[in-house]
């Protein structure tokens, strides 16, 4: 005990001697700087002055002379820099401050208006009524997204039973779509789907009419007691404007879209949002999303903002920012694509950016638990992948053996893994692992849909006999009875030939 009091005091001496230092040792440098070094300065001056000439004291009283006057004015542009900075740090509160004040005040008068438009008129024969209309924002949609929440993100309040594994998720979501909504996936479709959330914020559902690509989100939006939102691509679609919207000069009102009132809407909360992009390549996908594709490949997304509008104007949304949205975090793009002649193929850009899962088969109905839907957020959610990438790292062996495929593959049909595949293979696997499937089927996965999909633009019938050594390839690397998927796909590739 007395070496421990002993301990805690010494300590303390230590800490406050420790500020002391700090704060006698500020003020100490304030004291040197304007009076201690120049007095030594000075004290120098007379030493070395002794011995000085007439030339010696000319020139040195005119070096004093330059000396103080650079001196002074490297500490007048110091205050000048200083008082600029708070100056334009005031103009741009007091700029804000009026802004959202402008901002409340015109709320408050549309609102009376409405309400006094609302009652019952009084005749008065001596008064001549007559009613101003009230110029309201240009963005109408968007104001009543911002009164819905009242300016104010929506807590996700999650209980015990919402803290479900990522294994248990699946479980819960494919009884929860079969009991109360008759709507019928796999263990492995419903697994690959919440690894690819975690790999990509852009997912592409492609595959045969009737096969549930549109339901998938849909029912899943459900489970998470947060409808997702359903958008029609029109074969018009020809750039972002189409999708996201814009400003009409005639009317002065800006055109909004269902697209862009889901994702500002998504700003306001912080649980999981899908917007669903339904048949998404009846136009060409990299025309009207191309800014979505570049801005969420950024590390940082505080990056992730896309123009709305060029300037920012009284009464616009108040999560538009210099006539920016940022698009939020909890937000993932779903896209439904049929394969048939009446669509756009999607491009390599589009796939190498995007999870894709392959549904050309229903899956067989079976009767589901009555599991009742869940509350998570984003940041459950998020907290639920960081652990699984920590937990389910792609053994050595397989990384080693993936090294060998990538180099045989690039050397042979000048086809490369890259920096973006390896980093999604990184985070789609530890997911799909954690899920409750097997590593190889993950790596499977990505080998198919990113690397071996890539085949079909090559000159297939002069590269049989590289595929037939790809094929004892997978055997040598990985097992006889692994990657299934990607085999079938060669396979298809040489009976095609």
């Amino acid at each position: 005990m007395n070496n421990f009091s002993s301990w805690v005091v010494e300590f303390f001496k230590d800490f406050f001697l420790n500020i002391w230092q700090l704060i006698s040792g500020f003020f100490v440098g304030l004291y040197n700087l304007f009076i201690g070094h120049p007095i030594d300065y000075y004290n120098q001056l007379l030493v070395s002055s002794a011995d000085f000439n007439m030339i010696d004291w000319i020139l040195s009283i005119g070096f004093i002379i330059l000396f103080i006057i650079l001196y002074v004015m490297f500490w007048l542009i110091i205050i000048q820099l200083i008082k600029r900075y708070f100056k334009f740090s005031k103009i741009e509160f007091d700029k804000m401050a009026l802004l959202n004040q402008m901002n409340m005040l015109e709320r408050k008068v549309r609102d009376a208006t409405v309400i006094q438009l609302n009652e019952p008129k009084v005749n008065m024969p001596s008064v001549k009524q007559s009613a101003q209309p009230i110029k309201g924002s240009r963005f109408t949609k968007l104001n009543l997204i911002d009164e819905k929440y009242k300016y104010t993100v929506l807590p996700t309040l999650m209980l015990q039973k919402d803290k479900l594994s990522l294994s248990e998720i699946v479980t819960h979501f494919t009884h929860y779509a079969s009991f109360h909504h008759n709507l019928y996936y796999t263990h492995k479709v419903a697994s690959t789907f919440i690894a690819g959330l975690a790999t990509s914020k852009i997912l592409i559902l492609e595959g045969i009419s009737g096969t549930g690509k549109t339901s998938l989100p849909y029912v899943f939006g459900k489970f998470m007691k947060n409808d997702a939102a359903i958008i029609s691509v029109q074969p018009s679609w020809r750039d972002r404007f189409e999708m996201m919207g814009y400003y009409n000069e005639f009317t002065k009102k800006f055109n909004e879209t269902e697209f862009l009132t889901a994702l500002y809407e998504a700003t306001y909360r912080n649980d999981i949002n899908l917007i669903v992009l339904d048949e998404m390549n009846l136009a060409r996908v990299e025309y009207y999303f191309a800014d979505f594709l570049s801005l969420l490949e950024l590390p940082n997304s505080d990056e992730w903002l896309i123009e709305i509008v060029s300037e920012q104007q009284i009464g616009d949304p108040i999560h538009l920012k210099e006539g920016q949205l940022k698009i939020p975090k909890n937000v993932w793009f779903i896209g439904t694509a049929n394969n048939d002649d009446s669509t756009f193929g999607i491009t390599d850009k589009v796939y190498d950016r995007a999870g894709s899962i392959v549904m050309n088969k229903k899956a067989k109905a079976f009767k589901g638990q009555p599991l009742e839907q869940i509350n998570m957020s984003y940041e459950y959610l998020e907290s639920l992948f960081n652990d699984a990438y920590n937990a389910h790292e792609i053994s050595n062996k397989n990384l080693v053996a993936l090294e060998k495929l990538d180099t045989f593959i690039s050397e042979t049909l000048q086809i490369t893994f890259g920096n973006r595949i390896m980093n999604q293979l990184y985070k789609f696997v530890p997911v799909y692992v954690a899920c409750g499937r097997s590593e190889i089927e993950g790596i499977d996965y990505i080998i198919a849909r990113k690397i071996i999909r890539k085949f079909e633009t090559l000159n297939l019938p002069f590269l049989k006999d590289e595929l037939e050594t790809l094929l004892a390839l997978f055997d040598s690397l990985f097992g006889k009875d692994a990657l299934k998927e990607s085999k079938d796909m060669i396979v298809k590739f040489i009976k095609q030939i």
